[in-house]
């Protein structure tokens, strides 16, 4: 589908040398903008999503902080209990 769209110059002659240095049409560097804008809006209707699982990594340092609250919960201190 052909449109006419209307680009500020200093846009326009980022994005014409950006499609020029990879060998591409700027039509196809034009389309794959707007893919992406398109594809980052679904994470951005749900912006709690992106922040699943950045801290996966620190697995092994929740268990080990989970075990010693268990432990230190187990603990009866007398005196508190009087």
């Amino acid at each position: 589908m052909k449109t006419t769209l209307e680009i500020p110059d200093a846009l326009f002659r980022r994005a014409k040398s950006m499609a020029a240095s990879r060998g591409i049409p700027l039509r196809e560097l034009v389309t794959e903008a707007v893919k992406d804008k398109l594809a980052s809006s679904k994470a951005t209707e749900r912006p709690w999503l992106k922040h699943m699982g950045k801290l996966k990594h620190l697995h092994k340092e929740t268990e080990h902080i989970n075990g010693r609250i268990e432990e230190d919960a187990e603990k009866i201190d007398l005196e508190v209990w009087r």
